[in-house]
């Protein structure tokens, strides 16, 4: 039989709803680059369709060898765990069917001349509605994902410095949205207190989301303590015409066999300096908890533009709407809305595990112990990060034909140990622990984001 091709788009997902709009137009540009080939597109968390729905429809259509691109800036574990995870799950589910893995889109020029249009289009308008200011009187502050992988966290100082050097600011700093340091409201205000007339904020980000909608909000929050220095909001990437391109060009290295992820740098082959303990962790994803459960709630006041203020409690509480946790690893799968009334201190903190980041300090009670305990019915097969993982290429012929049971742990930094549920035919359950971060108390990371009491 003759192969017949099909690309598949792998996104994170975004509980805001004109994210996932945005990231359904790269698989639009990408049907009219490729017009014989089925192109879909699915999600890890939140959204729908999920990535193996996008699996199934490209099945459907007789799709015998699907090309995989990530929808991701750079490889961290969303792009060297997470989606190979549910790729390799399927394939094994389905072996009429091969699934070759792209690489993300990292350090590319074509990304770089995009960041540096959206750069240039928030400068002029500055200039024409706030007055002139100098490149040399212009700070550049380009904001990250943020990742427990170092060598992500890397990349995006360097598009920073590329965009500086390139654009000739004044100066140019880095900060992060999450997860590492430094984060933005105390990235900014040590940008604020170097002199410069004007700060750029830049997220450098494919898409509108909760975590873009943060930035800006801090960048505000910011600004209002500095009046005599001109904050200037940049856009985001969205979808930029080179950025498409440079999907296409994801897409056309599968076919070429040149999709090599970069692996020297990678914390899960090497010995990177502080990570050490990461070093061949198991290959597997941990977003099946929330896989599908789709967007915000219907009837929230952000009408679809999710900022996470429905992960808040008090929030809920004033107007009158379930809240519902970030994290729950109960059976089945679904979350559920819970009292708005808790029982101990779900204090919110986005880095350190969501809204259960409370429990690392706390005694959950017996309703939640119980939630935390639930038996796992089983997880993907793995993949180890060792010398030889070929992470870049990715053909997926792991066999998958054992029937075994054994117990699963899953620590996260946040302090608790909780199972997993995956609904495929085989239960797996050897001890598994995520490394924590090692930062996560630096005080210009998680801490600085958590409510003032």
């Amino acid at each position: 039989m003759a192969e017949k091709l099909g690309i598949m788009v792998c996104g994170h997902g975004s509980r805001n709803q004109n994210a996932a709009k945005e990231f359904a137009v790269i698989a639009e540009a990408l049907r009219a680059r490729n017009p014989d080939m089925p192109v879909e597109y699915g999600y890890l968390e939140f959204c729908n369709p999920v990535i193996s729905a996008g699996l199934d429809s490209l099945r459907e259509q007789g799709v015998t060898r699907v090309l995989a691109v990530p929808g991701m800036l750079f490889a961290a574990g969303h792009a060297k765990n997470d989606i190979p995870s549910v790729l390799n799950t399927y394939q094994a589910q389905n072996p009429g069917m091969v699934v070759n893995y792209g690489r993300e889109l990292g350090i590319d020029l074509k990304m770089i001349r995009a960041a540096g249009d959206r750069i240039q289009a928030a400068v002029d308008e500055a200039n024409e509605t706030l007055g002139f200011v100098e490149k040399h009187d212009t700070l550049l502050m380009v904001v990250g994902r943020g990742s427990s992988d170092p060598d992500a966290n890397s990349n995006a100082t360097k598009v920073m410095r590329m965009l500086w050097e390139g654009m000739g600011f004044g100066w140019g700093e880095t900060c992060y949205s999450g997860v590492t340091f430094p984060l933005v409201e105390p990235g900014l205000t040590h940008a604020a207190k170097l002199g410069y007339k004007r700060i750029v904020v830049f997220p450098y980000f494919l898409f509108t989301g909760v975590l873009v909608k943060r930035i800006y909000s801090y960048t505000d929050e910011v600004a209002a303590r500095y009046p005599e220095i001109q904050f200037v909001k940049a856009s985001y990437l969205n979808d930029h015409p080179l950025v498409l391109d440079a999907f296409q060009d994801r897409v056309k290295e599968i076919l070429e066999g040149a999709a090599v992820m970069n692996c020297q740098m990678c914390k899960y082959r090497e010995q990177v300096l502080g990570f050490e303990a990461d070093v061949g962790q198991p290959q597997e994803s941990h977003h099946h908890h929330v896989e599908g459960i789709g967007g915000g709630l219907e009837n929230c006041p952000c009408k679809g533009d999710c900022d996470a203020s429905c992960r808040d409690p008090d929030f809920c509480r004033e107007h009158g709407l379930p809240w519902t946790p970030l994290h729950s690893h109960a059976e089945p799968a679904p979350l559920k809305p819970v009292p708005v009334e808790p029982t101990f201190d779900y204090a919110p903190s986005f880095t350190l595990g969501g809204k259960y980041a409370g429990l690392k300090d706390k005694t959950p009670d017996a309703d939640l112990q119980a939630v935390m305990d639930a038996p796992s019915s089983g997880k993907a097969a793995q993949h180890e990060h060792g010398p030889n993982c070929g992470c870049g290429h990715h053909d997926h012929d792991h066999g998958h034909g054992h029937h075994h049971d054994h117990g699963h742990h899953h620590g996260h930094d946040h302090g608790h140990d909780h199972g997993h549920a995956h609904g495929h035919s085989h239960g797996h359950g050897h001890d598994h622990h995520h490394a924590p971060y090692p930062h996560a108390d630096h005080p210009l990371g998680p801490k600085s984001m958590q409510k003032k009491k």
